[in-house]
């Protein structure tokens, strides 16, 4: 069998394999890229962030037509289920893996497909369906191979009542209820998706507040929009045991409670795809979430294999695992990194409305005892928000009472995941050029929704004294 050799070999094609194949391959390194799938993309593109937030969209587009008083005499005439919006997200998820595909021929980057195992710490085997099986050596490795919807051993996950956040995808019919066991990111938005359909949704949550991580308020917010819309939430419970049937399924909490409905989605927690890799032969050992150890240039205790993206853990973003992926093409063409990853990256949740937050949250602002003030604007307000009728919403900006630094930013609703750039921007800056009073002083577009930071930053001065 011919061994062949390359300068390094990425593993997985996902937003962290891809920055850091097309980094090396831009700076004139022999590169290929394994995928187990039989298309490029990863997770992201094909079960998680491109499915799903095509399937918002959809819903927002319906949400909109019935809205809307142009339509009033047609809009209980239109019926969507849920599979005419799986096929609506296929056009998306086929023309990404088309670009992606085209990214890697144009940058010469080889695209192997098979299930990669290591026999060596400078070798692999990529294994095909049919049997077949080829060996490739290189200088340095990546592993970014994802991660997966975690599966308790005593839940039955072949039954067809039962699904997680990725065979979701296949349900061939619109259940008429649904329970949601986690209502972390993945469990509000499909909490959110469904409920648009009228399904009879149960959001149990194992924790005190939803998204307990963000800032109350803007989680209140959400709490308050997904209860209009029919969702039944339920906090502080931790699931017992799963009784499916041939006519539901019933989720038995260890506080009494139980929530039968025709579908489960279970939607707590993710496991890190090392999974049969052979990474323990090597002296490799993923901890109990399946996730590999790295130091700050995400290296783990070999220094040429590199991982990023969600096989490294939090923050499990698809922004972010890019980012990590770029920095680390970085550090194996030069042997170091003369840039480094921002701390404060932006958090985008695709409920409806949406919600994207930076920086510190009034809670931790006030543990750590930080003199600050709150600047907000209701979309309400905003002509723009009125124009479209998606007047639900708000800007909040968390900023020093005597610096005018911006500490924090949090946005509810329509667009607040493209919002929230303009205070990134201004956040992110040294010195003075931080300040609030950027948006007092400067001239946005009438009417936009980006009018909002002038708003909010006039309400946030006002109340200084």
């Amino acid at each position: 069998m011919t061994i062949r050799e390359f300068d390094c070999i990425v593993i997985g094609t996902g937003p962290g394999g891809e920055g850091a194949a097309m980094k090396l391959a831009k700076a004139g390194r022999q590169v290929a890229v394994v995928e187990a799938h039989n298309a490029v993309g990863g997770g992201c593109t094909h079960w998680g962030t491109i499915p799903s937030k095509a399937l918002r969209h959809s819903i927002q587009t319906l949400a909109d037509y019935r809205r809307n008083p142009l339509f009033q005499h047609t809009r209980n005439q239109i019926e969507v289920d849920f599979p005419d919006l799986l096929r609506a997200a296929d056009g998306v998820i086929n023309e990404q893996v088309r670009t992606r595909y085209r990214y890697y021929q144009r940058n010469r980057v080889e695209v192997v497909f098979g299930r990669a195992r290591f026999l060596a710490p400078d070798r692999i085997a990529v294994e095909r369906p049919g049997g077949a099986a080829q060996e490739l050596t290189a200088r340095h490795f990546v592993v970014a191979t994802g991660s997966r919807p975690y599966h308790p051993p005593d839940v039955d996950f072949s039954h067809p009542r039962v699904r997680d956040s990725d065979s979701i995808l296949a349900l061939a019919h619109t259940p008429r209820s649904l329970t949601i066991y986690g209502a972390g990111v993945i469990g509000c938005e499909y909490a959110s998706i469904m409920s648009y359909l009228d399904i009879k949704v149960n959001l149990v949550n194992t924790r005190d507040r939803l998204l307990s991580n963000l800032d109350d308020e803007i989680t209140d917010a959400l709490s308050y929009h997904l209860r209009q819309s029919g969702v039944v939430i339920r906090n502080d419970e931790t699931a017992d045991r799963v009784e499916a049937t041939d006519d539901g399924v019933v989720l038995h909490c260890k506080s009494g409670k139980k929530f039968k409905t025709e579908v489960l989605l279970w939607a707590n927690g993710r496991t890190g795809n090392t999974r049969d890799m052979g990474l323990e032969a090597i002296g490799l050992t993923p901890n109990r979430r399946g996730q590999l150890e790295v130091n700050a240039s995400y290296q783990t205790a070999l220094p040429h294999i590199y991982a990023v993206g969600d096989v490294v853990g939090p923050p499990a973003l698809a922004s972010a695992s890019y980012d990590q992926g770029r920095f680390v093409g970085a550090h194996i063409v030069d042997g170091e990194c003369d840039w480094s990853l921002i701390e404060e990256f932006p958090t985008g949740i695709y409920t409806v409305p949406e919600i994207s937050s930076i920086g510190r949250s009034e809670r931790e602002l006030t543990a750590a005892q930080v003199p600050y003030e709150v600047a907000e604007a209701d979309f309400k307000s905003l002509a723009r928000a009125q124009i479209t009728g998606h007047t639900v919403g708000m800007l909040k900006i968390l900023f020093h009472r005597e610096t005018l630094a911006i500490l924090g930013i949090h946005c509810f609703g329509e667009q607040a995941a493209e919002i929230v750039h303009i205070g990134q921007a201004i956040m992110s800056q040294q010195g003075s050029a931080n300040s609030i009073r950027y948006f007092t002083e400067t001239t946005f577009n009438y009417p936009t929704m980006a009018e909002a930071y002038r708003v909010a930053a006039l309400n946030g001065l006002n109340r200084l004294f």
